[in-house]
């Protein structure tokens, strides 16, 4: 396993275009994703430990966030044929298995994961309601460890933050994580 860290947040940068499978099976694209106040694409799959680690905080987190009017789109572009268990069916099964609370579609491609530039999983996306780029960080402070009584909820924070000024926060501490699983040429 390696373990990447995502690049600063490069304020302003708008996001791009997708039309993707969901585990619902229902195309979803980036202007069917917005929320009222933000949305937050997610890289993840289903087989990192550092996703696996945060998952039900952030199930909980997702959740709560559509109460301040920001959607959640998760996806998912490792490689399934050497990433078995991060195949489409599988993807389902875990959504289904959680009760997502945001759609989780498959980059089979991986062209929408390159557009983003996404480094590894989890990679959050946090844009306001402008599709401008306003986080770009980690999910909390605790990581893959459990939770302590002084976490930082730093992505449900600045997505909260951006719901109610379209602005995020200019302190930020990138997301780590395992590397995306790119397709061999």
């Amino acid at each position: 396993m390696v373990s990447l860290t995502s690049p600063v947040c490069n304020f302003g940068w708008k996001a791009k275009p997708f039309s993707l499978l969901s585990t619902s099976n229902s195309m979803i694209s980036l202007h069917n994703s917005m929320g009222e106040n933000g949305l937050l694409i997610m890289f993840i799959c289903n087989h990192c430990p550092y996703v696996k680690a945060i998952l039900p905080r952030l199930i909980h987190d997702t959740r709560e966030l559509k109460d301040y009017g920001v959607n959640t789109v998760a996806i998912s572009a490792n490689d399934q044929l050497n990433y078995p268990e991060d195949s489409f069916e599988n993807m389902r099964i875990l959504a289904n298995k959680e009760k997502f609370p945001f759609e989780y579609c498959f980059d089979e491609t991986q062209e929408v994961a390159k557009a983003y530039e996404a480094i590894c999983t989890p990679d959050f996306f946090g844009f306001n309601r402008s599709f401008e780029l306003q986080y770009r960080g980690r999910f909390d402070s605790t990581g893959r460890n459990e939770p302590s009584e002084n976490n930082e909820r730093d992505l449900f924070n600045a997505m909260k933050y951006i719901a109610q000024t379209q602005s995020g926060p200019k302190e930020q501490i990138s997301s780590i994580g395992c590397s995306i699983k790119w397709k061999e040429n």
